[in-house]
């Protein structure tokens, strides 16, 4: 009975990202879909950052979220039509404006680079440079204690790690599709089989 009730509760868990109504952060003004696949197009003008190099905070990027607490992995596929300098999509894990995790793609001289921003106060970047353009990412955010693990996927099964970094535990999170362009030109993107799971 009682693995009965374990598997159930997998079960139930797996997919609470699909069955939960998503709420916005910053919404576009076009977008239509849900978790299980949500298109909309990023506005320019719109970008998440914290003062390090470059001296200005941004936090006006749009996210469609579900709230979490506890241990949990979040996953997704992205499809984005990025061309001009610094198009991002991807996941991000959100507190607040000074507390924040987003990885996914990000367009620099004209590449498409594997990329995870860590903000706490303040932003640090950092980047795998891509000399292909893959067609789609696939990403997981694993969240667990006090610490987030970040990986990433060109075919949806062999994944590697990105980035380890500290995320304050035991605080309820947004965790969501995010995307930014903060330059002149706004671009589609699309996000496939978003998933939240309870994890031991």
């Amino acid at each position: 009975m009682k693995n009965i009730f374990i598997l159930f509760l997998l079960a139930t868990t797996a997919t609470f990202a699909q069955t939960t109504p998503l709420k916005w952060f910053n919404e576009p003004k076009v977008h239509s879909g849900d978790a299980k696949k949500l298109t909309y197009t990023v506005e320019p003008g719109t970008d998440f950052w914290q003062v390090t190099h470059y001296g200005f905070k941004r936090d006006n990027g749009p996210l469609a979220y579900v709230e979490m607490e506890g241990d949990f992995e979040a996953s997704v596929k992205v499809t984005g039509s990025y061309k001009e300098l610094f198009h991002q999509a991807g996941i991000m894990l959100r507190i607040d404006e000074k507390n924040w995790i987003k990885t996914g793609i990000e367009f620099v001289d004209g590449k498409q680079n594997v990329s995870a921003v860590v903000t706490r106060e303040v932003s640090d970047w950092s980047v795998i440079p891509r000399e292909d353009s893959p067609k789609s990412v696939w990403l997981k955010v694993l969240r667990k204690g006090d610490y987030v693990e970040v990986k990433f996927s060109f075919d949806g099964t062999n994944f590697e790690m990105l980035r380890l970094a500290y995320f304050p535990p035991k605080v309820k999170v947004m965790v969501g599709m995010v995307a930014a362009a903060p330059g002149k030109e706004s671009f589609p993107v699309t996000f496939e089989n978003f998933e939240v799971k309870k994890v031991q």
